[in-house]
């Protein structure tokens, strides 16, 4: 029994939602076109005809406004100074053992 409960709910909610979109679809589609409100209603074009189309056109429906804060995350991004050292090496230690940097040679 509680299976089929909740399998009822659960199906129930996933029919439900199209459905009430699609009645504030045709809400919407009747308040427009005065032809197709009295198709539903034949008493439509009258002044002191009142039903949920005649309200919805003349904004006499009240919606709820809900305000949901916007979390953002903060994001700390450091960013440390990059430190280069210069260190002096001659260019002796770089060649290979036994060689030497090459001396000018005079022709005189």
């Amino acid at each position: 029994m509680r299976f089929a409960t909740r399998q009822l709910q659960r199906h129930g909610q996933a029919v439900l939602a199209p459905v009430l979109i699609a009645l504030m679809l045709l809400l919407d589609a009747m308040a427009v076109c005065p032809a197709l409100h009295e198709l539903i209603h034949h008493d439509a074009g009258k002044p002191d005809h009142e039903c949920a189309v005649t309200m919805f056109a003349h904004g006499q429906v009240d919606s709820v406004s809900i305000e949901v804060p916007v979390v953002t995350p903060q994001v700390f991004v450091f960013a440390l100074p990059q430190v280069e050292i210069s260190v002096f090496s001659p260019a002796i230690e770089n060649l290979p053992a036994g060689r030497a940097p090459p001396v000018p040679s005079s022709n005189s």
